[in-house]
């Protein structure tokens, strides 16, 4: 299975989870990393995303939501005739999963918790949209309480995230 991993963070060389995550990812020539940044090229964008089977979207957890530079990606390419809509198709039965770090515990993540809702709550609307594209939203993998973890802790971590990814089989449920 062909999988790309989209690195989504604002300021990736200022980050300890994330940055180990994709350090570790660069031990696997079989996964491809693409970060991104404001300048979109949406033809370019969408042509990579044809490529895969397997699309990781990687990304911390920014005031319990995306963070604006995944956001406005998406706000860009997903255009009609290409991602949803007549004619648009490009994303059918390709593979989503969030690949979420956070801060914050994992207990305060819970419903009536510290932050109210579960991350996969929070992260409803991202489900829709992949959904809405024809897409398939795998569960996340998600990383809580990233800035009390050692950089041991987070390298296993890492090594979780890679088996997960190249790993996690999806079986339709029977119409």
């Amino acid at each position: 299975m062909k999988t790309l991993v989209i690195v989504a963070h604002p300021n990736l060389t200022q980050s300890n989870a994330n940055r180990i995550l994709v350090d570790e990812l660069k031990n696997h020539p079989e996964i491809d990393i693409h970060y991104l940044n404001w300048e979109i090229n949406v033809k370019k964008e969408q042509e990579l995303l044809e490529k895969y089977d397997r699309i990781v979207l990687q990304f911390p957890f920014y005031w319990y939501s995306v963070p604006a530079v995944l956001k406005k990606w998406f706000e860009e390419i997903l255009t009609p005739g290409w991602a949803f809509g007549e004619g648009g198709n490009k994303l059918a039965g390709k593979e989503f999963i969030s690949t979420i770090t956070t801060g914050g515990s994992m207990e305060g993540y819970q419903a009536g918790a510290y932050n109210w809702h579960t991350i996969s709550e929070y992260i409803l609307p991202l489900q829709a949209t992949i959904t809405r594209c024809q897409g398939i939203f795998l569960p996340s993998f998600v990383i809580h309480g990233t800035r009390d973890l050692t950089k041991h802790e987070l390298k296993e971590y890492a090594q979780q995230h890679i088996d997960y990814i190249k790993n996690y089989k999806y079986v339709p449920f029977p119409h």
